[in-house]
């Protein structure tokens, strides 16, 4: 570029300069005055400071050379010209037109933002002078772009549309062509894979298959490059430590409608690890280092194998304060034995210490929330460990979408780092909402607030007032992780319910409720969590189906005197458990594993005596690096009973304290708990149907000594199994940016919920007929299954599950649900 405005200078001096005639006659003078003109946006100070000249000087053809060019070096002027004027310099020019707007047309495969973008790197936008000079390389730039994605008939014209007022607009038309299709790719020197092997492995295609909807056969040069590491990649993981891709060849068809890639490797033999020897600074860590070394002597080399093994020692020594440590390996290949001994090269370098630590996009969430999940402290050295530690305890909040680390050394000092973590926030409270739809359920709605994240001091927080058609429910709750500076949690709650079970897809019974509950929790370690807690709860029970289950109950307690009254029951309660987790997330984990095992009970001399244990437990199994694949297993195992006895009869659950399964989140494609015991009614003759609250019998007209039974509805069990087992994919069609807010799965579900204290033998002295109706309600083998997928979105009111299930295994009176949409449950 400087060349070619050198050029010009020269040649618009010898072709302008008319101040006493031509070039060859010209005459050096005495300046006594300058004049600029042609200005209009430059101001007459600027110019003349850019003037090698002042009034007094003398000049000559070379100072007037000189001129000229520092004129056009400060790319304000198309052209530049020069004369004398009786000892004046007259310098007249035209400066370049500003720039008014950019604008482009015909632009599909780049968005706009990013041709600004581009054009703002070359000084091209609002405001600026337009070199015209310039636009013949942008245009060729920008076809080059076009080619590299396989448009070769594309084509870019920046027009100059001059505007009043030395103003331009500048506008680039684009015709974008069709891109060039591969017709085939060839491969040439493989004979240890085939060519169907190898070219499987490309992202680059020469053939999609018919119902491959989005595939596509288009070119693209970087993609190109990127298969040929791919290759290079899959022989040197294989013990091809001699491969090269030799050659490539990219031919287009005459109609450049087609393009033909012809790939030349060498292969080479495969070598076999002689030994493995480690050199450098080993700290005296040398046999553990060894210990953990993952190449042994007569292994097939392997290039992955040899990347990580680098990696691992890194870490390693990260974890001493060693933050950038070098650990390379040198390869000596014994080609007549092909063989290859690894030298594997570890530099320690300096021991880091930690000056500062960092927080950036926490714009609700306050620092000391952040801080105290910290095991990185300031002033200690750098642990890599404990940073990724860090990272994981912040993720586990479940407040952000991502966390990032970086450690960005202090200038002017080699032993002094800054930790910077950058987190994105994401919504921390949640409308606990759900509709569903079923083939036999309908529509169903239910409603909820809560927020984990109140006032951003990671204090959890909750007013929810919830109603739908079968539940009344108003609760307050407040938990602080952090009631203590060791970790020692403190919460309540206050709530008030009414549950019409008749509206719940479930037998008929009325619970009213209200209670209070203390709780705390105590960390072992950073896995391990024990909690307990105290409440008192009162329930009132009316209304209640004259089922055979119910009965069960409903006999030890009823009052003789008035068999159709409410039930009142005052419990204090007391509740313990443990919590483990590594998940390396809170909300979507990838990696880690979780355990809960919980139980209550209600205190000795509390109205009812009862007890609940429960365990959860989930696992998450990457199966590629980046976590894009994972396999989720989980499973829930629960169990109640009864303890001591009431007026000589033992005491059971009670059934309002039943387990249930089915619906989103548990048995997918199957009703809301539905699945389990199912309710029944044995019918003797014309004895009443206590705690019917009409009081009117229920039995048969006629005789007497008839009897029948006839099934009801869903009523729990006091026992539950579950379990799932779920493929967890990248979402299509959508960006990667958005794969920490939607997840998708394909599961498989599996489970029961039994009463182990039915008593199936009892009635089989029903008549054969009426006990033939009958389930034994106590095997837990009458398990149900299904199988579906599901899509899980952090939405800003909630996460949000979707889930279409079909089942596997089912029996007669299961009510099955295909699809189901719930807010408020993310697992």
């Amino acid at each position: 570029m400087r060349l070619n405005k050198l050029f010009a200078s020269m040649m618009l001096l010898g072709a302008s300069y008319s101040g006493t005639g031509l070039a060859d006659t010209f005459t050096p003078f005495t300046v006594t005055d300058i004049q600029v003109e042609g200005l209009q946006r430059v101001a007459l100070g600027a110019a003349l400071l850019s003037l090698p000249i002042k009034v007094g000087d003398r000049v000559d053809q070379l100072k007037l050379q000189q001129a000229i060019k520092s004129l056009y070096a400060t790319t304000n002027f198309d052209t530049v010209s020069v004369s004398n004027d009786n000892g004046v310099l007259v310098v007249s020019v035209k400066e370049r037109p500003t720039i008014s707007e950019v604008t482009f047309e015909g632009n599909k495969d780049i968005k706009d933002e990013q041709l600004q973008e581009s054009l703002d790197g070359s000084g091209v936008k609002v405001g600026e002078a337009l070199d015209r000079t310039m636009l013949s390389g942008i245009e060729k730039g920008l076809q080059d772009f076009y080619y590299g994605v396989g448009k070769y008939g594309a084509k870019v014209e920046a027009q100059v549309i001059n505007l009043p007022r030395n103003r331009v607009e500048l506008k680039f038309k684009f015709t974008e062509g069709l891109a060039a299709e591969i017709r085939q790719i060839n491969i040439v020197g493989n004979s240890q894979y085939s060519d169907a092997e190898l070219i499987g492995m490309l992202e680059l295609k020469d053939y999609v298959a018919w119902w491959d909807l989005f595939g596509e056969r288009r070119y693209q040069k970087q993609k190109l490059q990127a298969d040929l590491e791919t290759i290079k990649t899959h022989y040197h993981n294989n013990g091809f430590i001699r491969f090269e891709v030799t050659s490539t060849q990219v031919a287009m068809t005459p109609d450049r409608k087609g393009l033909y890639i012809t790939i030349n490797v060498d292969e080479g033999e495969q070598y076999k690890v002689k030994d493995v020897n480690l050199t450098g600074d080993l700290m005296g860590r040398e046999e553990l280092m060894r210990a953990i070394l993952p190449i042994k002597a007569g292994d097939q080399y392997n290039g992955a194998d040899v990347t990580f093994t680098e990696e691992m020692y890194s870490k390693y020594l990260g974890r001493f304060g060693y933050a950038y440590p070098e650990v390379k390996t040198f390869p000596e290949i014994d080609d007549e034995n092909k063989e290859v001994t690894l030298n594997v090269n570890v530099k320690p370098g300096k021991r880091v210490y930690v000056r500062s630590i960092n927080f950036t996009g926490n714009t609700v969430t306050k620092d000391e929330v952040l801080r105290r999940e910290l095991r990185q402290m300031e002033g200690a050295w750098l642990n890599s460990a404990n940073v990724e530690l860090s990272k994981n305890r912040l993720n586990r909040l479940g407040f952000f979408e991502t966390v990032d680390t970086e450690t960005v050394q202090v200038p002017g000092t080699d032993d002094l780092v800054d930790v910077a973590f950058k987190v994105k926030e994401q919504p921390s409270g949640s409308f606990n909402a759900g509709i569903g739809y079923g083939t036999e359920s309908g529509i169903s709605l239910q409603f909820g607030v809560q927020q984990s994240n109140f006032l951003g001091t990671g204090n959890q927080a909750g007013i929810n007032v919830n109603t739908n058609k079968y539940s009344k429910n108003v609760s307050l709750s407040y938990s602080d992780p952090y009631f203590t500076k060791d970790g020692v949690s403190l919460g309540g709650n206050i709530y008030w319910n009414e549950f019409d079970a008749n509206e719940a897809n479930l037998e008929r019974y009325k619970n009213s409720s209200y209670g209070v509950a203390l709780s705390s929790g105590f960390p072992i370690n950073e896995y391990n969590r024990i909690n307990g807690g105290i409440g008192f709860r009162h329930n009132t029970i009316s209304e209640i189906s004259a089922y055979e289950q119910a009965l069960r109950f409903y006999n030890i307690y009823r009052d003789a005197d008035d068999p159709n009254a409410d039930l009142s029951f005052n419990n204090f309660e007391l509740n313990a458990g443990w919590y483990r987790s590594t998940l390396n997330r809170g909300t979507f984990p990838t990696d880690g594993s979780s355990q809960r095992l919980s139980g209550k009970m209600s205190t000795p001399g509390s109205d009812l005596q009862y007890f609940k244990t429960d365990f959860d437990t989930s696992f998450y199994f990457p199966i590629t690096r980046s976590h894009n694949f994972v396999v989720l297993t989980r499973a829930r195992l629960g169990y109640g009973n009864g303890y001591g006895d009431f007026n000589g009869n033992d005491q059971i659950l009670p059934f309002w304290e039943n387990y249930y399964s089915g619906g989103s989140s548990s048995l997918r494609g199957f009703k809301s708990n539905s699945v389990g015991p199912r309710s029944f009614y044995v019918v003797r003759g014309s004895e009443p149907c206590s705690p019917d609250p009409s009081g009117d019998g229920c039995g048969l007209p006629g005789d007497p000594n008839q009897i029948q039974v006839s099934q009801g509805r869903s009523i729990g069990g006091n026992a539950v199994a579950t379990a799932s087992l779920e493929l967890i994919v990248p979402t299509p069609f959508l960006d990667e940016a958005y794969s920490n807010s939607v997840r998708t799965s394909f599961f498989v579900d599996a489970g029961n919920v039994w009463d182990t204290e039915f008593d199936y033998d009892k009635y089989r002295t029903l008549p054969a007929e009426e006990f033939a109706k009958l389930e034994d309600y106590s095997d837990p083998s009458r398990i149900r299954a299904s199988w579906g997928m599901s899509v899980q979105w952090l939405s800003p009111m909630g996460p949000m599950v979707f889930s279409l299930a079909w089942p596997i295994k089912e029996y007669e009176d299961d009510e099955t649900e295909i699809f189901s949409f719930n807010i408020g449950k993310t697992f």
